[in-house]
């Protein structure tokens, strides 16, 4: 699952780096980052509408490039990937509703994992919920493709938008002019009751298979 990144940390230390150039001893994040809008159209989002807990399912999107320059670096956030919990005095109110078995991207030769919540996938950014494929020249198509698993029954609204850059001065538009974004409803079922076969009978019955002792 991508968990909590701490990213409105990253926010402030970001935009800290972006007014005080000198004082981080860098370029400001956003430098080159053009101050424009940018036609992209989704062609394909694809996400089951019927789904169960613990069986894994793929959100997909697929994206193209409908204006006539580069898209600088293409990206889609993803909403409710998790979900705040209302019990009081919890020390992190964040719960799972699908945990990210992999995200867009390819995976590294090497995976290395920093915090128990990343995910494999080269698309990460320092935002838990966005993820960035960098260019997408005119006329082209990309794909993000996440590999979820359910872990929370319920009906759940997943949203997502579309963005031309992670610094809000490319902005991605429909060829309407406004926003690219859409959404999915998902109903969750809860994890089917355990069964196994009889090996005596060959028909299904209710409960694990009785393990004998010292098996």
């Amino acid at each position: 699952m991508h968990g909590p990144r701490s990213a409105a940390g990253h926010a402030v230390l970001l935009g800290a780096c972006g007014l005080l150039v000198a004082g981080c001893g860098g370029t400001q994040q956003d430098a080159h980052e053009p101050r424009a809008s940018f036609a992209v159209q989704v062609v394909k989002a694809t996400f089951p509408a019927s789904q169960a807990v613990a069986r894994p399912s793929a959100l997909e999107l697929e994206v193209r490039n409908t204006g006539q320059t580069t898209v600088p670096n293409l990206s889609v956030s993803v909403r409710s990937f998790s979900e705040r919990s209302q019990y009081p005095g919890l020390a992190d109110a964040t719960r799972p509703v699908w945990i990210v078995d992999q995200g867009p991207g390819a995976s590294p030769n090497t995976p290395v994992e920093t915090v128990p919540f990343d995910s494999p996938g080269s698309d990460e950014t320092a935002t838990s919920s966005v993820w960035a494929a960098g260019p997408l020249p005119a006329g082209q198509t990309r794909t993000f493709t996440w590999q979820l698993e359910p872990v929370s029954a319920g009906t759940h609204e997943v949203a997502y938008t579309v963005s031309a850059g992670l610094n809000g001065k490319a902005t991605a538009s429909s060829s309407a002019g406004g926003a690219v974004a859409g959404h999915f409803t998902v109903t969750v079922a809860p994890a089917p009751p355990a069964t196994h076969v009889n090996p005596e009978t060959g028909g299904v019955e209710a409960g694990a298979y009785p393990v004998s002792p010292g098996a």
